[in-house]
């Protein structure tokens, strides 16, 4: 099942996201070659910088996808404000499906 992952940065914490940037891309490179990760990405404030994160795994179940959440390092205790995963479908009308998943 497809999970996305949706975390908000703390305020006035860009330092830290760019500091931990390096580590927080390995883990994601990992994910995606162990074929776990489908799209990932920053949130954008007003200004364009980034303040929080989306990112989309497959998992197969919650407890597996918090898992995945909690080992990134942008997941680490005082960065994130709030951090949250939600099952998805990841359907859309513009991509190909296999087995009820998007397909990337």
């Amino acid at each position: 099942m497809l999970f996305a992952l949706l975390c908000k940065d703390k305020p006035g914490h860009l330092n830290v996201r760019m500091d931990t940037r390096p580590t927080h891309i390995e883990h994601l490179n990992k994910l995606n070659a162990e074929g776990t990760l489908k799209i990932a990405g920053p949130f954008l404030d007003d200004d364009g910088k980034p303040c929080g994160s989306l990112i989309i795994v497959e998992a197969e179940s919650k407890e597996a996808a918090r898992a995945l959440a909690d080992a990134d390092p942008y997941a680490r205790p005082g960065y994130s404000k709030a951090s949250r995963s939600r099952p998805t479908t990841g359907s859309s009308t513009n991509r190909r499906r296999e087995h009820g998943a998007l397909a990337l």
